[in-house]
């Protein structure tokens, strides 16, 4: 209830549906266009590529760190911002232009974003049948996946370039750590007390995880070469004690399906079960 009215006040508080928006972080920007509202997005993040319309728009920052001017400059009626930067919400307040303070951090958060960001546009009806949609594909693989032995899966999503080093991995709190359950896994983090744990190569062959999922000098998607991915599990298979490399079970991705809490993540998760499921190479 709490939730409808105050986006109800936010939505009378514009005066007129939104026909500028601008998007602060590439899940809004992927629901805005999954709703069907993408020609109305004025502005976008500097990592933004999806779908390939986004490229042509102008860069706002990112989502903890947008410019407000050249946000501004662009003249939205409309700011989809993410909720920990409330002093930029506060500044464009302030200037006259609704921001709309978004949380994706799981699964829940992100159904609420398409729900808070239909009404805010007027497209209620769209975007309840977008977050049916998804909800019915990771439901179906839930049922796919229910009663298989789940194998422990370790990602890693930061490292420093060429070494296995500076390991950053998928830890409790992150919407990825669901996904990784309803592909039928266990993430081999999932009792860490926060969502991205630092953590070092002895601690990962303690646990000992038995596939290992790594984007981590990939974050920035574009220009990923086969080569590079081939690499990335080479550095892998040096470390020929780990049950991931002992069953050719290291796969290095480089898919903004990975990262961003948008309506692509069910691609993810079927993407996570497969990983887990199919037959390892020899």
């Amino acid at each position: 209830m709490r939730l409808l009215l105050s986006l109800l006040v936010f939505t009378l508080a514009l005066h007129a549906e939104p026909r500028r928006i601008v998007s602060t972080a590439p899940s809004f920007t992927e629901i805005v266009y999954a709703i069907g509202a993408g020609d109305r997005l004025v502005g976008v993040s500097n990592h933004c590529h999806f779908p390939t319309d986004v490229e042509r728009l102008p860069k706002v920052g990112t989502y903890l760190r947008p410019n407000v001017e050249a946000i501004v400059r662009l003249k939205p009626d409309l700011v989809l911002l993410n909720e920990d930067v409330p002093q930029v919400a506060s500044q464009l307040g302030r200037l006259g232009i609704p921001p709309l303070r978004l949380n994706n951090t799981g699964l829940e958060d992100m159904f609420r974003s398409i729900r808070q960001i239909g009404i805010a546009i007027d497209m209620t009806t769209k975007a309840a049948r977008l977050e049916q949609s998804i909800r019915d594909r990771l439901q179906a693989l839930r049922r796919v996946t229910a009663g298989k032995p789940r194998k422990s899966l370790l990602f890693i999503v930061g490292r420093t370039p060429g070494r296995l080093d500076g390991l950053v991995a998928v830890g409790k709190g992150s919407f990825l750590n669901e996904l990784i359950a309803i592909a039928g896994g266990h993430n081999a983090l999932a009792d860490s007390l926060v969502s991205y744990p630092r953590i070092s190569l002895e601690a990962v062959l303690r646990i000992n995880p038995e596939v290992i999922v790594d984007m981590g000098d990939m974050a920035e998607t574009i220009g990923v070469t086969e080569t590079h991915k081939q690499d990335v599990v080479k550095l892998w298979e040096k470390q020929g004690d780990l049950k991931a490399v002992t069953s050719k079970r290291v796969y290095a991705v480089a898919a903004d399906i990975f990262v961003v809490p948008g309506p692509r993540i069910a691609e993810a998760a079927e993407a996570f079960a497969k990983m887990l499921q199919e037959r390892p190479a020899r």
